[in-house]
């Protein structure tokens, strides 16, 4: 198929780690935060349930989110800049939709040539000393059926859309009528080979290709 609209997950799509789990570990959570975190992305428990209480137990300050910034970009998955460099030669519009922190998504964004526009993830807010304060509870990404509702608005009536992801959350996408390829190089989940249009399993970006071009 040919798509207009090319959409990415960011944690173990883009990068091989779960960026929450990364900041719980940093603070001796690590081990309750990953129970959590693959709870929600195998549709165990509903987004929400989570969302609020991981960034309330965390509390990651500024340092912390610069030092996950760093660590997106290290962990990168092989083949991305591949993917992105051909897309974008195709003239293909890219979006990242991650329920992440959009602060620390951001420059593994730039690295891919994918403008601050293009990245849909949660704001996190801070005090002035750098200290964690708040997230954006109005972010639609911080709930189940968020990207569902970012895909619904980047969807024009002649364009098409596909959602690249691991997690049960990209699954959504299909509800907003786009495809979904489940990308299972990183984390293989049973519910997105069973609901994802087509699945790649390869630990390489690169296998998406075959579908979307």
């Amino acid at each position: 198929m040919n798509f207009d609209v090319i959409c990415f997950d960011c944690d173990s799509t883009l990068s091989k780690i779960e960026g929450i789990d990364e900041l719980a570990g940093r603070v001796g959570l690590g081990e309750e935060m990953a129970r959590l975190t693959d709870a929600a992305m195998n549709g165990e428990v509903l987004l929400e349930e989570v969302y609020e209480k991981r960034l309330s137990l965390i509390r990651p300050d500024l340092d912390s989110i610069n030092w996950l910034a760093d660590l997106y970009i290290e962990q990168i998955v092989g083949g991305v800049q591949e993917v992105f460099a051909t897309l974008t030669a195709s003239g293909k519009e890219l979006h990242i939709i991650s329920g992440g922190i959009r602060q620390a998504i951001l420059p593994l964004a730039r690295c891919l040539g994918v403008s601050e526009r293009r990245v849909h993830a949660v704001d996190i807010y801070f005090n002035k000393d750098g200290s964690y304060r708040d997230y954006n509870q109005e972010s639609p990404l911080a709930r189940s059926g968020g990207k569902a509702e970012i895909c619904r608005q980047l969807l024009t009536s002649q364009g098409s859309l596909v959602m690249i992801g691991d997690g049960k959350t990209d699954m959504e996408a299909k509800q907003a009528g786009a495809v979904v390829i489940g990308f299972g190089g990183v984390v293989d989940r049973a519910v997105v080979r069973e609901q994802a249009d087509f699945y790649c399993a390869e630990p390489s970006l690169v296998s998406i290709l075959a579908h979307i071009l």
